[in-house]
């Protein structure tokens, strides 16, 4: 088709033809999980958990300032992309305009979800009688006042909240899991795995949850070619993982390792050290901790 001198074009030709084949970025919304409920039900707790998930947590935060605190979240890397703000009576006479701060949110489309922790009022006592603290709306009054008056003040919250879990029988354990499963995602790591290598003669890692002992390998020191190098290096890693039952001791020390780290798991252990050792950490150590490493990689691992 002929351009028309009356109507030149004003795009480079070939640009919409790029804009329609260019693939967009995933749109990913931040998410914003306001924390709130009754005084000694867990609310640090699952703050806590939040933490370890890589969330983003400001705790004990006037109700107000959430609108502020929603303008900072960027799906962007390295932004702030999960936010959780603690909100409770804490915040005195502030918490009062929550609920009109949240229909403001709402009004101004901004995403939220509401994770709302409840416990009976003998549990509530309980705890706070073994912290030997006063409930935060007690007063001048007994234990028991401030609770029936927090659970006035939360009514309305309560019945808004997306997510309600009641600790009264929960373990601090049992709470972490209940949190985990309400919100974690896809991309979060239950557990991190850190492979080290060590010399013997310098000692244990202080953190080392297990340790290895390759030391019934040759050693590469005593080859004059490979003495200068590292178990990074390839010729010591095949002098190392050539020598008979060193690749099997590192496929079944993997395959030993499964029940175990299911096991971290189920406890919310979120971090384990592997310390692998030779005798002085630089040869056998360190070509069969790249090994594991490698492995544990292929099966899923972090």
């Amino acid at each position: 088709m002929e351009p028309d001198p009356a109507n030149p074009p004003t795009v480079p030709e070939g640009i919409p033809v790029l804009d329609e084949e260019r693939r967009l970025p995933r749109n990913e919304r931040p998410e914003l999980l306001i924390i709130s409920g009754m005084s000694g039900a867990g609310r640090s707790q699952a703050a806590n958990v939040l933490e370890d998930l890589d969330w983003y947590v400001v705790d004990n935060l006037p109700p107000r300032m959430l609108r502020a605190l929603a303008g900072m979240m960027t799906p962007a890397e390295g932004g702030v992309h999960r936010l959780a703000a603690v909100v409770d009576v804490r915040s005195g006479e502030f918490f009062a305009d929550l609920i009109g701060v949240l229909d403001d949110l709402r009004a101004h489309d901004v995403d939220y979800r509401i994770l709302y922790l409840d416990a009976d009022d003998e549990a509530l006592v309980r705890r706070y009688e073994s912290v030997r603290r006063p409930h935060p709306l007690q007063g001048d009054g007994r234990m028991l006042d401030g609770i029936h008056t927090e659970r006035q003040l939360l009514g309305d919250l309560r019945k808004r909240a997306d997510i309600v879990i009641d600790t009264t029988e929960l373990s601090v354990h049992d709470l972490a899991r209940k949190v985990r499963e309400a919100v974690a995602d896809e991309g979060d790591r239950p557990l991190r795995l850190s492979v080290v290598s060590f010399g013997f003669k310098y000692g244990l890692p202080l953190d080392a949850d297990h340790v290895v002992d390759v030391r019934f390998l040759a050693n590469p020191y005593w080859v004059s070619e490979l003495r200068h190098l590292t178990g990074k290096d390839e010729e010591v890693s095949s002098y190392v993982l050539g020598q008979k039952g060193a690749a099997e001791f590192a496929e079944r020390y993997v395959d030993a390792l499964a029940p175990v780290l299911d096991g971290y798991i189920s406890e919310l252990k979120p971090y384990v050290t592997i310390a692998v050792g030779c005798t002085g950490g630089k040869h056998r150590s360190v070509a069969m901790a790249e090994t594991v490493a490698k492995r544990l990689r292929e099966r899923g691992q972090s």
